[in-house]
């Protein structure tokens, strides 16, 4: 029974990872304490990110140039090809779809990161790092911080 009970926070929590990652590059505003007013639609209303919004984020956060923007759209592509197949793929077991997805959003966030600039690679890491706390406090039942507005 607690196997279960684990297994289904770790599947929630992938589940959180996939539709956060989105969401929390909307709501970092370069760590100067506001909130983005853009807000990403979702498609086909199954909470799954469109790539063309999510590379908009990225590009607006990271100040992506055409290039970087065309591979990143690219990546953001083939992720959500590479997690509609692993969805309809009924001879996976939730742990091996828990893991496949993963690591797909691990490679695709390598694959982004690689593209990147120190500077923008620095940006990133800090989204980054910003979205593992908010997952972990989530996770933990807490309430992310609030955020400081500016006066």
């Amino acid at each position: 029974m607690l196997k279960i009970g684990l297994l289904a926070l770790t599947l929630a929590a992938a589940a959180l990872v996939y539709t956060v990652t989105p969401f929390a590059i909307a709501q970092d505003n370069g760590g100067n304490g506001q909130q983005s007013q853009m807000a990403a639609p979702m498609e086909h209303g199954h909470g799954h990110w469109d790539p063309q919004e999510r590379t908009d984020m990225l590009t607006k956060r990271l100040n992506l140039n055409s290039d970087q923007q065309a591979k990143v759209l690219d990546i953001y592509k083939s992720d959500q090809s590479q997690m509609e197949s692993m969805r309809s793929d009924s001879s996976l077991s939730r742990d091996q779809r828990h893991a496949k997805m993963m690591d797909i959003h691990k490679a695709s966030d390598e694959q982004i990161r690689g593209l990147l600039d120190p500077d923008q690679q620095k940006k990133w890491d800090e989204m980054q790092s910003r979205r593992h706390e908010r997952m972990e406090q989530h996770d933990n039942g807490q309430a992310p911080p609030a955020q400081p507005q500016p006066q």
